[in-house]
């Protein structure tokens, strides 16, 4: 169960991070340029179909693999665990992801145009930061946790 439980938290992570690395190294810099935000609107409306569900997976699965490796939610936040520290780390990750897209989502995409795409590059730059560190903390949980 533990191994298809990574797969599915691996495969959905690849989904994630690849989108958004995507959109950020190369449609929001021609965007941008071109001062045209129907290219970020096109690339949202096809990537939300897979991406939104591969975050819902990620979620679902993160939580039962932590779950599997420290039980209990009180102790994710025992800062003087490594494994935990990895979790908890995740977790503002998320936190950080979340906020970001709602913000993004609420604030600036339903009026978006060319003066507001360079805030939007920032969200995009953030979040797709954010996804690295996703995969960065993964990692580390093989190797003990930060």
């Amino acid at each position: 169960m533990h191994a298809a439980l990574l797969f599915l938290h691996l495969a959905a992570g690849s989904i994630w991070v690849g989108g958004h690395l995507v959109l950020a190294v190369s449609l929001l810099p021609e965007a941008v340029s071109k001062r045209d935000p129907g290219l970020i609107r096109g690339f949202e409306r096809i990537y939300e179909r897979v991406g939104l569900p591969a975050l819902v997976i990620q979620v679902a699965t993160g939580l039962w693999l932590a779950h599997q490796l420290r039980p209990g939610l009180a102790s994710w936040m025992a800062w003087d665990d490594p494994v935990a520290q990895t979790i908890a780390l995740k977790l503002a990750c998320l936190a950080a992801t979340v906020a970001l897209a709602a913000h993004a989502r609420l604030a600036i995409i339903p009026r978006l145009d060319a003066a507001r795409l360079p805030m939007l590059g920032i969200h995009i730059v953030a979040v797709t930061g954010l996804a690295l560190a996703f995969v960065w903390l993964g990692v580390a949980f093989r190797y003990g946790g930060v």
